[in-house]
């Protein structure tokens, strides 16, 4: 079998893709050919054999302007995961029952397809009406029937012959009136496009295939490429929209993408084109049933269809309703989304799940399977934003975002999360941080009273060895409330870089009603004290008053205990002055110099200068390259020196 590209999967602002869906031999192909003029079959053997194996597609416009992409999919029971491959990241269905045929095996798997990806919006169009115009009644009732309890139960039916042409403009009315309601897709969210196929054009290179659901795709862009065998970005050569060549597809869209330099045989079915460093990229999720069989019925081993991608899981039940499913591979994936899970092996829809956490905790306590079951149970289909920030004590904005959640503005958000230049914040948890910050400080100052205060580093290292795994520390009582529950007792603070982190660290330091400076925490306006070693330098003080050049010896410091970090506290008090070579003056005594130096005549020598103050040269040398430095003196060769006047 050899397949003809098509370029043409693509389409303009306002255009709607539909997929069809239904039993084998139906007339869904034959439905498109006739509303659109085009045969949506590719391959060959399907022409031959009059059989739908892979996917279709064709586009038309209505008489109301709006475009419609048609992907036309196999009804064969053998080919259920090219039908799903088709169906999933459609937003609009198109069920077909033939009137001479009526409800059939497959027509119930596609409808529990439609159903457990949570399609909403589509019609049903009973075919071949010519064949059988007394049974349209009977197979309309049928379809109310088996469509009942499900997404698409409130879908309009039409009678159509696409031979005779009978019912196709009620047909097109209807598909109006469908497209009307549809809900808007945003051309400014994330691009995530699931690729159908994957083919090369002589001259232009590798092109792959897939509906745009969200975002806008341009020429020039770089995206992310997600798949089985690759995990790179590339850049976007070329876009083509309705067979002819774009520089911009919005959404909902079929699209052609022309990738540069990646090989088509490196790309396949399932593979997907991201907005770069916008979607988490997950193999581990929890997720609730809405509808198919009971999660907890013993079937561990599946196959998880989402978009494009078939992908082997694990089921973990926690109920019958909720359960962590493992993928065999990492996926593209936000909360909300929708799966179908069918059993290897089976042509059936085993059940379809609502996907509720992307970054599920980790289950290590005896319990924590039961526990999490209940708090699913409780969790939004959209997310619990409160629940995610509760369970990590604070987490950026950005992360949230990926994950899916929808993040009101500040003043709408919920009672218990603040917004910190970036992170949303569970208030219990900075309460815990702002009193673990007070304490810390307090501590080391009432145990290191000639600190100066606490490095930032060390704070932020403290706030982050803060227990947030359920574990209990010695004495601790016990805590049911561990990550697997709503509110953790204490959370480490958030590892991360950045200015956002800083933001989240200042605040807390703020709060505690500490400051930061140089790099230290501390009080505000705190000051060293010497502890022991105030006497010591109070000594020193009272004879550097009676003799102001007379410079303590080393021997001297020592007896009176007083070391490099002794005499550091006290210069940063304003104490002492230390100058080079270990000297120790008063602050006072430059300035004491100066008069005397000023008197001589200039310039001086050393030797006059260590005459007229009185000291040694062991003194004389470090105060005078002292004053050099403060620029009151100058120095003219290796002897002389003058005051700068």
């Amino acid at each position: 079998m050899t397949e003809t590209p098509r370029t043409a999967d693509a389409a303009a602002p306002g255009t709607f893709v539909i997929a069809t869906a239904g039993h084998v031999d139906h007339g869904k192909s034959t439905l498109v050919g006739a509303l659109t003029g085009m045969e949506p079959d590719r391959w060959a053997e399907e022409k031959k054999r009059g059989l739908t194996i892979d996917l279709g597609f064709a586009w038309t416009t209505l008489p109301s302007g709006r475009e419609l992409a048609f992907v036309d999919v196999p009804g064969h029971e053998k080919f259920l995961a090219n039908m799903l491959a088709g169906l999933g990241p459609a937003p609009i269905a198109c069920f077909v029952i033939a009137a001479d045929k009526g409800w059939q095996a497959q027509s119930s798997d596609h409808r529990d397809a439609i159903n457990a990806l949570g399609i909403t919006h589509g019609l049903v169009v009973v075919t071949r009406a010519d064949l059988a115009p007394d049974s349209v009644e009977t197979t309309k009732a049928q379809v109310s029937a088996q469509l009942r309890g499900t997404t698409l139960e409130a879908a309009p039916i039409v009678t159509v012959s696409a031979t005779t042409g009978e019912g196709l403009p009620e047909l097109i009315s209807v598909l109006d009136e469908v497209t009307a309601t549809a809900e808007a897709p945003s051309a400014s969210g994330r691009v995530r496009l699931w690729i159908d196929r994957a083919f090369t054009i002589k001259g232009a290179g590798t092109v792959v295939t897939g509906t745009l659901t969200a975002g806008t795709l341009t020429t020039g862009d770089t995206v992310e490429l997600r798949g089985d065998t690759i995990d790179r970005t590339v850049g976007v050569r070329g876009l083509q929209s309705r067979n002819s060549t774009t520089t911009e597809v919005v959404p909902q869209a079929r699209v052609a993408v022309n990738l540069r330099d990646v090989p088509a045989d490196d790309l396949h079915r399932g593979d997907a084109l991201l907005t770069p460093e916008a979607w988490p990229i997950v193999d581990t999720i929890d997720v609730r049933r809405t509808m198919g069989e009971a999660l907890d019925s013993g079937i561990h081993e599946l196959m998880a269809h989402i978009g494009t991608a078939a992908v082997p899981a694990r089921l973990r039940s926690f109920a019958a309703d909720h359960a962590r499913l493992t993928l065999d591979r990492p996926l593209p994936l936000q909360v909300s989304d929708r799966i179908v899970l069918r059993a290897p092996g089976s042509r059936n829809v085993f059940a379809g799940l609502l996907v509720l956490d992307v970054d599920p905790p980790e289950l290590t306590r005896r319990g924590d399977g039961a526990r999490r079951a209940q708090l699913l149970a409780e969790r939004p289909s959209e997310g619990d934003l409160l629940a995610e920030v509760a369970r990590r004590g604070a987490v950026e904005r950005s992360v949230l975002t990926r994950f899916g959640l929808q993040i009101p503005v500040d003043d709408s958000l919920p009672a218990e999360v603040e917004d910190m230049g970036g992170w949303l914040v569970h208030s219990p948890a900075l309460t815990t941080w702002v009193e673990a910050a007070k304490s810390l400080v307090s501590h080391e100052l009432t145990a290191s009273p000639m600190a100066a205060g606490v490095p930032v580093k060390a704070v932020a290292e403290a706030l982050r060895r803060t227990s947030g795994t359920g574990r209990r520390r010695p004495g601790e009582p016990k805590d049911d409330a561990s990550p697997n529950g709503k509110t953790p007792s204490t959370h480490p603070l958030p590892e991360s870089t950045g200015t956002a982190t800083r933001t989240l660290l200042g605040e807390i330091i703020s709060r505690a009603g500490l400051e930061a400076v140089d790099g230290i925490v501390r009080p505000p306006g705190h000051i060293a004290g010497l502890g022991e070693a105030e006497a010591g330098i109070a000594e020193i003080e009272h004879r550097l008053a009676a003799d102001p050049f007379a410079a303590p010896e080393a021997d001297d410091l020592r007896e009176l205990g007083l070391g490099v970090r002794e005499l550091a506290v006290a210069e940063k008090a304003g104490r002492i002055l230390r100058l080079g070579d270990g000297i120790i003056v008063s602050p006072r005594t430059p300035a004491q110099a100066m008069r005397i130096l000023a008197g001589l005549d200039q310039p001086f020598t050393t030797s006059q200068a260590r005459q007229a103050l009185g000291t040694t040269r062991r003194v004389v040398i470090p105060l005078l390259e002292h004053l050099d430095g403060r620029g009151w003196t100058r120095r003219l060769d290796t002897t002389h020196r003058e005051v700068v006047r």
